[in-house]
């Protein structure tokens, strides 16, 4: 291929990283702020500013999970770039649908859903992926992480319960209303911490890819620093479809119960953030507030909207991976249209 449509691609690729990182901001900012704004913590102008600078900072913290992403799952040199192009448009396709309709699903299961769709569809095999990495660090991560922010979050509320049966609602309000501007703000530095990695592990993949980066390679300080700044300019836009759905319509908050899911939820995605393991932010945060809701009664969660926000999550990867190979199916037969004329 000609250096100069190398260059044109990866460029292409570049913007449709960014473009997925600026809508994974406005469509995770709910995980980092929604209980903060429903229990009237902060206003919104003011979560949405402290979510932004401090989902900048923890994606420059670290790069396992980026690493994750551009080495661990699919092997690059063996994939034009155009398969990231399919993935990221199936990736922000999904966001955009799931927005919409007020669904808090996962940016992150849909990029990888993607891209192993896409490359499947390329080489017409599934020995491309690296099935090893994919159980160990997307599936395996998809079902324990909920599960963990769920107990998590009930137990913590309990425990709670517990340690103020005795306090007056007042006393418990004032100072988890403090407090919860601190977890909020913890939420908001690990959702930067794992989230914005996936877009700099798939710009790492192309540039691998196309020869420029030896594979295994760090992410470059350029790409960090990109996409985090994407990551913070599309938090600042907000999502407030989705922060209805999980901090008013899913449960009834209070200072105390948004405090003990956002420390619960940000406890399980630094974890998984050390490990390397690109898990939704969005699945944990759910789960957590479902488990905090839990501890109050069962009845408390409305059920039926958390049964389809699980759907969603069920959804995501298979249905992301199909887009992206239709993407690389139509793709493919462009070029072949084109090689004919």
């Amino acid at each position: 291929m000609p250096e100069i449509a190398t260059l044109a691609i990866l460029v292409a690729v570049v913007l449709l990283a960014l473009t997925f990182d600026f809508i994974n901001g406005f469509h995770d900012t709910a995980n980092s702020i929604a209980t903060s704004v429903s229990t009237r913590v902060l206003s919104p102008r003011q979560a949405i500013v402290m979510a932004a600078g401090l989902n900048f900072l923890g994606a420059l913290m670290s790069h396992s999970v980026a690493k994750t992403i551009s080495s661990g799952l699919i092997d690059a040199a063996m994939v034009p770039e155009y398969i990231v192009i399919a993935t990221l448009i199936a990736a922000i396709a999904w966001d955009l649908i799931t927005w919409y309709y007020g669904i808090p699903s996962s940016s992150s299961h849909a990029l990888i859903g993607g891209l192993v769709g896409a490359s499947i569809a390329f080489t017409a095999s599934v020995g491309i992926v690296k099935w090893d990495g994919v159980v160990e660090k997307v599936l395996i991560p998809l079902v324990t992480s909920p599960v963990v922010g769920l107990l998590l979050g009930f137990l913590f509320m309990k425990f709670l319960f517990l340690a103020l049966a005795r306090a007056t609602p007042q006393f418990v309000n004032r100072w988890f209303s403090k407090l919860q501007i601190v977890s909020a703000a913890f939420m908001s530095y690990t959702h930067g911490m794992n989230d914005a990695q996936k877009s700099m592990g798939i710009i790492t993949f192309a540039l691998i890819g196309a020869g420029i980066l030896p594979s295994g390679t760090n992410v470059p300080i350029w790409v960090m620093v990109s996409c985090a700044t994407a990551m913070a300019i599309g938090t600042a836009a907000g999502g407030w479809r989705i922060i209805k759905t999980m901090g008013i319509n899913m449960i009834r908050l209070q200072p105390i119960n948004g405090f003990a899911a956002e420390t619960a939820a940000a406890a399980v995605i630094a974890a998984a953030s050390a490990i390397g393991a690109p898990v939704s932010t969005t699945h944990v945060i759910s789960s957590s507030i479902m488990g905090v809701g839990a501890a109050k009664r069962v009845s408390a969660v409305r059920w039926m909207l958390a049964r389809s926000i699980v759907w969603a999550w069920v959804l995501t990867i298979p249905a992301t991976a199909a887009m992206g190979a239709i993407g690389v199916l139509v793709i493919k037969g462009l070029m072949m249209l084109g090689h004919v004329r």
